[in-house]
């Protein structure tokens, strides 16, 4: 059984993780952080951020049965501004975590989707899958910043005690 308390952490250690690839990001030159790489789903680094808080900003309003406009990154045009965007989404997610009970997170609900679909899933079963692609977004942030030429530090694990 997943819990809360669990949640928010895994929640927590994301993001500690994806604000060290933002703080590598934010020293790169503003040309850097808008110029396009082949091979990437979302073409810039500036993109590739924006994309991974709409995609958990996304879930959340899901989950909630709200609706969802993704955000345009070029509203976000620095690291400080995605950050700022972050932080909202970041709250929104505890904010939908307060309303939750253990037993609320691990009972299959019904999700509607923009395009008319539907599914039965857990609340744990979306939020771990927000997270972990989380993970995946900030791996292809890494690469790009290799592929620019700015190598990230490391960005898994070393935030944690």
């Amino acid at each position: 059984m997943f819990t809360i308390d669990g949640i928010r952490q895994f929640h927590t250690w994301t993001h500690l993780c994806l604000n060290v690839a933002l703080d590598h990001v934010a020293t790169l030159p503003i040309a850097d952080y808008t110029r396009d790489i082949p091979g990437f789903g979302s073409p810039n680094l500036r993109a590739q951020v924006i994309h991974n808080i709409n995609c958990e900003a996304f879930w959340i309003h899901v989950l909630q049965g709200l609706p969802y406009t993704d955000e345009d990154p070029t509203r976000f045009p620095s690291v400080a501004d995605a950050r700022t965007f972050e932080s909202k989404v970041t709250a929104q997610t505890l904010d939908y975590l307060s309303l939750l009970t253990d037993q609320q997170l691990n009972t299959p609900t019904t999700l509607h989707f923009p395009d008319g679909d539907t599914a039965t899933r857990t609340p744990a079963l979306i939020l771990h899958h927000m997270l972990t692609h989380a993970f995946h977004h900030k791996g292809q942030l890494v690469a790009m910043c290799r592929i620019l030429g700015h190598p990230a530090p490391d960005t898994d694990l070393n935030n944690f005690e």
